[in-house]
């Protein structure tokens, strides 16, 4: 403190030497005083500030974070918000929360998964609740197969509808559980469980115009689920399973050649649903040169049925025509019709079963070691070969139904949607013999009789006829006329 003060005098004796004054002690004194006084000013008022702004960055934090969350939730919420899966890094898996696991969950995975007949396909199905993954579930169960489904039950249509198909499958002894197909500690888990020989991946992100509105639900669905199975497939299974998976036939995109072959270009996307699948088919290429999975994609051409997605345009327009609102009808900007290759539920789960049948086994060694050998890769349309004008379903729903459509006819938008689809599937008629059966009118027919006996409407007469008793009451009525 001498040395202090003494510094001080100093300084004060020295800043009055122009005036030639000796210093007394009290002045002096005074000086360290004042200069104390401000120090202990200026500290606090430092201090004050950095407090201040301490507070200022962190409620500017808040402001950011809160703002990012309104504008761009897909990228932090789970896959409860309109997606079928989120990233690794955000996703808790259901074994550490206690959902899963355990002797007896052990047992029925087993149980659904054990096939019931000689050589039987053990087969895991993910998006099992879903209209295709349903229908096949339902048909590898019915032949004796066994299978286990996955599904996260997302609300990007009516959930209760997915509830009413996992029922449905349940009835029939297939477990379908709900999980995400990005939890990969779960999905490493079923396969500790179960060696499945195959995977049928249906499991995404549909639609083509919602990708407009949430474009994050695509990419982690249908592009980082579709790695997330595979890596568990590759790395982890042992042995590795077959892969089935759905991709569509979007991919062709803006290809004008017709009908679409699997040798035309499918690099130029309409959309970024079609952009995710054509990246899935990308994905496979590399999994199966580098790991040996095999690995079989199926093009999918506007499949439609009983069971099916209320967000298609042949769901849509029944609900409109029976509650009187009115339907929104495409054409080209030059007039011409817009025309869909629709394909019936039974055909696609046909080929469905084809590929899995015909699917040859992966050459990896679990670890994601060297590959043994090539490795099966295919990739095959699944349609129906016959284009036909929205309008003429139209015109075929309202007959059913037996009433008008309140049509408003406008251009097609720039939304993604392609003006036609039109396939052509030599490839998989050679391969394991698919061949389309059912024509638009009869597959509408089976849709409708479903579609009033599951919402409760009011059966019209011409839906509980079979095709054949249709045919006869009208040659009937043209005798007697």
């Amino acid at each position: 403190m001498v040395d202090f003060e003494s510094s001080l005098l100093h300084q004060y004796v020295a800043s009055n030497m122009y005036q030639r004054k000796q210093p007394d002690r009290a002045s002096a004194i005074m000086v360290v005083t004042r200069y104390l006084l401000r120090r202990v000013s200026s500290a606090k008022l430092i201090a004050a500030s950095s407090h201040l702004l301490f507070r200022a960055t962190i409620l500017a934090a808040l402001i950011l974070i809160f703002l990012f969350l309104l504008h761009y939730p897909p990228l932090l919420l789970s896959s409860s918000h309109y997606s079928s899966s989120s990233p690794h890094s955000n996703h808790r898996s259901l074994l550490s929360s206690g959902s899963y696991g355990g002797g007896y969950w052990e047992r029925d995975v087993r149980r659904s998964a054990a096939p019931r007949r000689p050589d039987g396909l053990s087969v895991l199905v993910t998006g099992a609740a879903g209209f295709v993954g349903t229908h096949c579930s339902l048909a590898l169960k019915r032949r004796g197969d066994g299978v286990v489904g996955l599904d996260n039950f997302n609300a990007y249509y009516d959930p209760a509808l997915k509830r009413s198909r996992q029922a449905l499958l349940s009835s029939h002894g297939v477990l379908v559980l709900e999980a995400d197909i990005n939890d990969g500690a779960l999905l490493a888990k079923l396969f500790d469980v179960v060696p499945f020989s195959h995977v049928l991946h249906l499991a995404a992100q549909a639609g083509v115009r919602y990708a407009t509105r949430n474009p994050q639900s695509y990419v982690a669905s249908n592009v980082a689920g579709l790695v997330s199975l595979f890596e568990v497939a590759a790395k982890h299974a042992d042995p590795q399973p077959a892969v089935v998976w759905a991709s569509s036939s979007s991919v062709y995109g803006l290809n004008t050649e017709a009908p679409f072959s699997e040798i035309h270009r499918t690099d130029r996307p309409a959309s970024l649903y079609a952009a995710t699948k054509k990246a899935g088919e990308a994905i496979a290429h590399t999994y199966n040169h580098i790991y040996g999975l095999s690995i079989t994609g199926l093009r999918f051409f506007t499949v439609y049925g009983p069971w099916g997605r209320p967000d298609m345009a042949y769901f849509s327009f029944t609900k409109s025509i029976l509650s009187g609102k009115p339907i929104t009808l495409f054409r080209m900007p030059d007039g011409t019709a817009v025309q869909r290759d629709f394909t019936y539920i039974d055909d696609v789960v046909k080929g469905c079963l084809g590929a899995l049948n015909t699917a040859k086994k992966s050459t990896g060694v679990p670890g994601g070691g060297k590959k043994r050998g090539p490795a099966q890769l295919r990739v095959y349309n699944l349609g129906n070969t016959s284009p036909v004008p929205v309008a003429e379903m139209v015109s075929i729903l309202e007959h059913l139904l037996g009433k008008k459509a309140k049509k408003n006819v406008v251009t097609l938008p720039q939304n993604g949607d392609v003006p036609f689809t039109h396939a052509n599937v030599s490839l998989a008629k050679t391969d394991f013999g698919y061949r389309p059966t059912t024509d638009l009118a009869t597959g509408l027919r089976k849709f409708v009789k479903w579609y009033v006996e599951y919402y409760g409407v009011q059966t019209p007469k011409v839906v509980n006829k079979d095709a054949g008793e249709e045919e006869k009451e009208e040659e009937g009525a043209a005798a007697s006329a």
